[in-house]
């Protein structure tokens, strides 16, 4: 059988649309990707900066925590950088600049941390930096994502979205465990400084971005901001969307115990940064799994039957923390590495089960013509609560006065963050029913 150089040519673009989800490939869409790859791969600094905030700075679990949280401003307001994006270009354009200036902004924080940055105000600062630098990008890769959305049709529908948030889990995946062995191999400052390689690539391919220049007298953008600003007011004012937010708010809002258990993992279990990283791993392919099992057991399952009943299993199988907390694993012959292991992919599984729904709901609450406007809202009303969970956590932790060398009441840190998950059941009635939405 003779294939001709054409039909050759057909098979090869077919195959290429399936790689890419039925998406044609082009340098635009290449750089869409890379920006979100890039958001996956920073995380081979997470480690780094929680081991040079604990041992080159000499901070407390409560001082960390805190400045995890403020870390976390940027993503509170990032329909902001949306707004200034649509409203006021730069040199003619709306998209292109703000992510040159997010790609410059994050190499610049992540060269201070290496080499500058000797106290807790200036790496507050400098963290505040990177963060902002990868949430102006996210805003702007989404809103190209959007408006490449627009155009697919309905046996396309998702693809797109599909194919970012891939690129991104399998830049987190990568570097799950690279972030502790780097840190095994180099010191904090080496690993710094790659990253701060990764925002420079966003800043390259942001030249590949298709985007017509704005005349200067057109005020278009900014009428469409003031009117969308008036049509969001309107939806949030409806009952039947505040107060679901208020829900998921006050149910993600409660205090969290994590950097105290970094904390007691590293210096009072000798964790080394190679099995964290290991552990990181576990935990990322266990998210998959979680959305996995959502996707296909859970997804019909109405929002206040499924948020109640893994919110009651997770505050169980939380305090099951206790056992490392309190040696008794080593009573009953389970080693510490692999009871942390076992315990942490159990409970990433049903965290992540837990939040589907969240953003399904999320999804569905909003009403037409401000679709985009009040998701961006939503998301960061739930990263709001995220940081005030985490600050609230700083503030229990320095009450009981968990420090760097005591984990005496780490365990009753570890029941009243669980115990405070359950806080906001009474209200699952502020929920829709799954007919409602």
């Amino acid at each position: 059988m003779v294939v001709s150089a054409s039909g050759l040519e057909k098979v090869k673009d077919s195959v290429t649309e399936k790689v890419f989800l039925g998406n044609q490939p082009s340098p635009e869409l290449f750089a869409i990707l890379t920006i979100y790859f890039v958001q996956g791969i920073l995380g081979l600094s997470r480690l780094a900066v929680s081991f040079f905030l604990k041992d080159d700075l000499g901070l407390s679990p409560a001082q960390t925590s805190a400045l995890v949280g403020v870390a976390a401003l940027p993503w509170v307001i990032k329909p902001l950088f949306g707004f200034l994006s649509d409203g006021f270009p730069i040199g003619g354009y709306r998209r292109r600049p703000y992510l040159i200036v997010s790609g410059i902004l994050g190499a610049i924080a992540w060269l201070a941390l290496a080499t500058i940055v000797q106290t807790a105000w200036a790496a507050t600062l400098v963290i505040l930096i990177s963060s902002l630098s990868i949430a102006i990008s996210d805003v702007i890769a989404d809103s190209l994502v959007v408006e490449r959305v627009r155009d697919e049709s309905l046996s396309e529908a998702g693809s797109l979205q599909s194919l970012t948030w891939g690129t991104s889990a399998l830049g987190g995946i990568i570097t799950a465990y690279l972030s502790g062995w780097l840190l095994a191999v180099f010191n904090t400052t080496t690993v710094f400084s790659i990253t701060a390689t990764f925002p420079l690539v966003v800043t390259a391919v942001a030249w590949l971005i298709t985007e017509n220049p704005v005349n200067p007298q057109d005020n278009t953008a900014l009428r469409n901001i003031k009117g969308q600003l008036k049509n969001l007011w309107g939806a949030i004012r409806q009952k039947s969307i505040w107060l679901p937010t208020l829900f998921i708010f006050f149910w993600q809002a409660t205090p969290n115990s994590e950097t105290a258990l970094f904390y007691f993992t590293t210096n009072e279990l000798g964790f080394e940064p190679e099995f964290l990283g290991r552990l990181r791993l576990v935990t990322s392919i266990a998210s998959l799994v979680g959305i996995g099992l959502y996707q296909r057991f859970l997804r019909e399952i109405p929002f206040r039957v499924i948020l109640g009943w893994t919110t009651v299993l997770a505050a169980a199988l939380g305090m099951t923390t206790l056992i490392l907390v309190t040696h008794a694993n080593r009573v009953i012959g389970i080693d510490d590495h692999w009871f942390s292991l076992g315990d942490n992919l159990i409970l990433t599984v049903m965290g992540q089960v837990a939040f589907m729904p969240v953003l399904v709901l999320s999804a569905r609450l909003c009403p037409a013509g401000v679709e985009a406007t009040l998701f961006a809202l939503l998301m960061s009303i739930w990263n709001l609560a995220g940081l005030l969970s985490q600050e609230l956590g700083a503030l229990l932790t320095h009450l009981l006065g968990i420090t760097e060398h005591n984990f005496e009441n780490l365990w009753l840190l570890v029941v009243l963050t669980n115990l405070s998950t359950l806080l906001p059941l009474p209200f699952l009635h502020w929920l829709p029913k799954k007919e409602d939405v």
